[in-house]
């Protein structure tokens, strides 16, 4: 994949530019604030962003608003973002429209080179990776998440690697139950939470991002 780096750290952008390159992507272009990440993107076009949320030049949250920006301007382009922080008002309007090529992982979570690479690559492929402790804290800032105790034990379990962008063949290998099990948890959890069936948009999510509206 042709890759573009956005984080601060002058230290983490080389090294994750010699992770990529030894995992076999090409890393078009490296940047430490959110100007020059929109002017890379224009220029490269890449597959994947990977982002930071607080970036120069106000250190805040111009990171995840720069990848809202790009998400608006080039929806082929894939977004990670890669953080120690949850920002609840911009990440919630990001993951509110198509989930497709978009991840949010927090940085001291990725235990593994293995998993990060899996991430990026699934959103690389037009996929979603969500940190579980991302979904956590965004329902925690939200008044919305009372229905979700309509949800049986096992229906919350897939929920949550749902929320982790698994396809249904992966929980069901995971949960070590059969793939038509999983199916009917799944249209279980979009009746008791009327979630549309909307192929435009991931139902990995949809029952996450619900209550991340508004």
């Amino acid at each position: 994949m042709r890759l573009i780096l956005a984080d601060d750290s002058v230290l983490l952008r080389e090294g994750l530019t010699r992770l990529l390159d030894d995992a076999g992507h090409e890393v078009v272009a490296a940047v430490g604030d959110a100007p020059a990440l929109l002017d890379a993107v224009e220029r490269h076009l890449p597959d994947v962003a990977v982002v930071d949320v607080r970036m120069p030049p106000a250190h805040k949250d111009d990171g995840l608003r720069a990848a809202l920006e790009i998400r608006e301007r080039h929806p082929g382009v894939g977004v990670l973002v890669l953080s120690q922080y949850v920002e609840q008002h911009y990440a919630a309007r990001l993951l509110a429209g198509s989930t497709q090529g978009l991840g949010y992982l927090l940085k001291d979570r990725v235990s593994e080179v293995a998993e990060f690479l899996d991430s990026l690559e699934r959103v690389g492929a037009g996929g979603t990776a969500l940190d579980p402790e991302v979904v956590r804290r965004l329902l925690a800032g939200t008044t919305h998440a009372d229905p979700l105790s309509r949800l049986s034990p096992r229906e919350a379990e897939v929920l949550r690697h749902l929320a982790q962008g698994f396809v249904n063949g992966a929980i069901a290998e995971r949960l070590h139950v059969s793939l038509s099990t999983v199916e009917k948890h799944v249209n279980a959890i979009v009746d008791k939470l009327d979630l549309p069936r909307d192929p435009g948009y991931s139902r990995r999510v949809l029952a996450i991002l619900r209550y991340l509206e508004g």
